[in-house]
């Protein structure tokens, strides 16, 4: 009786943690990778334990319970104990950062930054078996075409040995390591900076902040520039200037009386620049550079270059040295 029992219950568990059609899903994903050239021994040992994440689909589809500003959100997403970490870190690794900067003109405030806010400086890079948060996401299917995509590309990176599937981390969409690239961008822009012969930005610090480096060096990044800066806007300021299509030269938009956020002249570069309002006409301002557009290429959030900006600057003053 004991082992019917046992064998109901597991049943049951069994029947409450499958996805009907998932299984069959993954056989022709499998499918799908050997035509498009992946090996067959890759195949067997990335799908070798595939499961489905419900909780990866509960996360997709959840949204925030309230609504964030930015003065809410920074505080959250740059408190000062990470600004104190970052300081440390900044002048713990501050010989590779300039061996990085030389090589990508990359100023190493925005590595740390995007280090930083991207996985807590390599601690929080996520747990999820990122083939089979991929294959969930692409079997749950809005976002098909997408995920799919990423899972292809993963398997092109575990075909190329960098690392083993069971090692594979990731986030619940794909994210991967401690500057979380999905697949795509990995594949792109991540560099063996030791040369070892694996480009890991799991596990290996040096590579992780060389590929954030080049990713943003690829995207235009400019060392000759910060990233932006917050602003006052003047009373009378028409709100159908703001947005990142619109540009004007520091001079236009002093002459319409934006100021720096201390009320003081803006600087006299000639340089253009956007002005964004993340919230709404009563938020913050910025006034937003082309890295701020390089930055918007990485995570297009608002919210997310602000954290990514204020962290960096925050690194630069008072002076670490």
């Amino acid at each position: 009786m004991k082992k019917i029992i046992s064998a109901v219950l597991f049943s049951a568990a069994f029947s409450l943690h499958a996805e009907p059609g998932f299984d069959n899903y993954v056989e022709q994903l499998k499918l799908e990778a050997a035509e498009q050239g992946i090996s067959q021994q890759t195949i067997d040992a990335a799908f070798a334990n595939t499961k489905f994440y419900q909780r990866a689909v509960k996360a997709d589809k959840q949204q925030p319970e309230f609504k964030l500003t930015l003065d809410t959100y920074l505080p959250r997403a740059v408190p000062d104990w990470k600004v104190q970490q970052a300081r440390a870190l900044y002048k713990k690794h501050y010989p590779l950062l300039k061996e990085i900067e030389k090589k990508y003109k990359v100023q190493p405030r925005f590595i740390i930054a995007l280090w930083g806010v991207e996985s807590n400086f390599g601690k929080f890079t996520g747990n999820y078996n990122v083939v089979s948060a991929l294959s969930t996401m692409s079997f749950e299917g809005r976002r098909e075409a997408f995920f799919k995509k990423e899972l292809m590309n993963a398997l092109r990176i575990l075909d190329a040995g960098h690392i083993e599937p069971n090692k594979m981390k990731g986030s619940w969409a794909g994210a991967m390591g401690q500057v979380q690239f999905m697949p795509s961008s990995f594949l792109a822009y991540a560099q063996d900076f030791d040369g070892d012969g694996n480009s890991d930005i799991w596990n290996n610090t040096a590579d992780a902040l060389a590929s954030a480096a080049n990713y943003l060096a690829q995207s235009g990044w400019s060392d000759d520039l910060t990233w932006g800066r917050q602003v006052q806007l003047p009373k009378d300021y028409d709100v159908s200037n703001s947005g990142l299509k619109i540009t004007k030269t520091l001079a236009e938009w002093q002459a319409l009386g934006v100021r720096r956020y201390d009320g003081s002249d803006l600087p006299t570069r000639d340089i253009s620049a956007s002005i964004v309002q993340p919230d709404d006409a009563q938020g913050r301002a910025y006034l937003a550079y082309d890295n701020y557009r390089v930055l918007m290429k990485w995570n297009r959030s608002h919210y997310f270059v602000a954290a990514v900006g204020t962290l960096a600057d925050r690194i630069s003053y008072p002076p670490v040295f």
